[in-house]
């Protein structure tokens, strides 16, 4: 009896130390509570895990976990710790050295641990760790030179790669002031902005003028010819050359000073002028100009940069227009901005055309139609006769929100307008014929048909006296002649045929004959009449 109540003593004590520890390990899974509120600060490539806990964090630390999902991984990868996120006691971690795929997709998770207790998983935090992280405030040195600040900056991360411009100048800023400022490290292509570096402060200094530096460097350029202009308000004799840097150049290297290349035809010229026409090319980047000055004694000078990006640049110059009619149709022949050998334009701009057309007439309020075509050959239809109508077009790119002035103004008629006015002109000109003929006309018959005739008793007194071929072209005097019908005319017949001469030199004198019935003559013609018949 006594041995059965030993040990029944016995069974019972071990079973109450199984119960104890079994309570105590069921006590501690219960008491540690999952980790809550993950969340992961990325800047640049720094990554930190945070977290909170409620439960009681007495002896409590914390450890984390990882998979990481490559694209070409077909099955589920492994869970692996997170370097750096082992039994820690805070309820954050800096893990940046756990991370190398800054492209591919993690999964985390976290758990509490007391000695040999450990809380359930946490809810899994998913990430790609490129997406969530910040771009973090670059390094900026400040500089102050001659009246300008020149600014150095260091990537916002020494490992990080990026295409930042390394140094850049501020001009034109007053002297002896005090100017502040802050840089921030943006990626525009992907829409995303850093943090802003803390603010600088510096003190400019006075600017000491040089005269020999290029003053308004600037560019003009116009259908894709490029020329670089300058301004020199001094008499000093300068020689000028002109330097070129590509933007990539500038943009890679911290010191590109030594980068700089020459232009070619405009090297130690006096004219202030340079056609950078081979060195541009229009497709290309952007490219940076600089004009350097020196005179006869060796001094130098450089003036500021000036960038040229050559679609954005470039001006676009009016097209050429043609016009043309053909029954009611207005044809319109466009020739693009630089001419028909130009290709390179229409193929950056990809050109639309508006074109403006209205009548050309005396109303002011004539409307003005307009019409769009990515063509170079348009018409227009509905014309009414016998009008005149006026073209002129604008070359417009929507991708670089451009246009060009609009090209000069080409006016044409329709067939009713040009029949009338052709009708007008050969009225005009018969008018001016037949009036012309007319007075040929009259004369020619003055001249070969007299209206005056010789009297019949005179035609046939010596005829051969009239026979002469020739026509006096200059009216001569007329003597008057009288014919006196009496006994003075059978006289006649008895007269010797001697005197003839006598009356033939004096008809070739008269020239012209009368027998008009006027008897109220002068005397002195009847006696001279008397006198060369006797």
């Amino acid at each position: 009896m006594a041995e059965a109540a030993c040990a029944s003593g016995r069974l019972a004590a071990v079973l109450l130390c199984v119960l104890v520890v079994v309570s105590r390990c069921c006590a501690g899974q219960t008491n540690l509570k999952s980790p809550q509120d993950i969340q992961v600060y990325a800047v640049n490539t720094n990554f930190t895990l945070m977290w909170n806990y409620t439960g009681d964090g007495t002896n409590v630390t914390f450890s984390a976990q990882y998979q990481c999902f490559d694209d070409l991984q077909t099955s589920e990868p492994e869970w692996k710790e997170l370097s750096g996120c082992q039994n820690v006691s805070h309820t954050e971690c800096d893990f940046s050295s756990a991370i190398t795929a800054y492209y591919d997709t993690h999964h985390i998770r976290i758990r509490a641990e007391r000695r040999e207790a450990k809380s359930p998983w946490s809810s899994i935090f998913e990430m790609i760790p490129y997406e969530i992280a910040q771009i973090g405030p670059p390094e900026i040195a400040l500089q102050s030179i001659n009246g300008a600040i020149k600014i150095n900056i260091s990537p916002p991360e020494a490992n990080q790669v990026r295409s930042i411009l390394p140094i850049d100048v501020i001009n034109d800023l007053a002297p002896e002031t005090t100017y502040c400022l802050k840089v921030q490290a943006t990626v525009p292509l992907e829409y995303k902005e850093g943090l802003f570096s803390p603010i600088h402060c510096i003190k400019t200094t006075r600017k000491v003028n040089d005269l020999l530096c290029p003053t308004n460097v600037r560019v003009f350029a116009l259908n894709m010819k490029f020329y670089l202009l300058w301004d020199n308000h001094y008499n000093e004799h300068v020689t000028y050359t002109v330097q070129y840097l590509t933007g990539y150049l500038k943009n890679l290297y911290d010191d590109y000073s030594s980068k700089w290349q020459k232009v070619s035809g405009c090297e130690n010229i006096t004219s202030m002028k340079c056609n950078l026409s081979s060195v541009i090319k229009p497709t290309s980047a952007s490219y940076y100009f600089r004009v350097q000055a020196m005179n006869e004694y060796s001094k130098s000078c450089l003036s500021k940069d000036v960038e040229v990006d050559p679609p954005v640049t470039n001006e676009i110059g009016p097209p050429d227009v043609k016009v043309d009619i053909s029954d009611v149709l207005l044809h319109i022949k466009i020739t693009p901005p630089g001419g028909p050998g130009n290709k390179i334009m229409s193929d950056l701009y990809d050109f639309s055309y508006q074109i403006l057309y209205w009548k050309n007439s005396s109303d002011n309020e004539e409307e003005v139609k307009m019409k769009e075509t990515k063509q170079t050959i348009a018409t227009v239809s509905d014309l009414a006769p016998s009008t005149l109508y006026c073209v002129k077009v604008q070359a417009f790119s929507e991708a670089y929100n451009k246009s060009s002035d609009f090209s000069r103004e080409e006016c044409i008629g329709t067939a009713g307008a040009t029949f009338a006015g052709a009708l007008t002109v050969v009225l005009i000109v018969a008018s001016l014929v037949i009036f012309f003929l007319y007075q040929v006309y009259n004369k020619i018959k003055y001249m070969f048909f007299p209206s005056c005739q010789t009297p019949l008793n005179i035609e046939g007194f010596g005829a051969q006296l009239f026979s002469s071929p020739f026509v006096p072209t200059v009216e001569e005097p007329v003597e008057i002649c009288y014919i006196i019908e009496s006994r003075i005319t059978e006289e006649v017949n008895q007269i010797d045929f001697k005197d003839n001469k006598h009356f033939k030199q004096s008809s070739r004198d008269s020239g012209n004959y009368s027998y008009d019935d006027n008897t109220s003559q002068s005397k002195g013609s009847e006696e001279t009449l008397g006198n060369d018949i006797l």
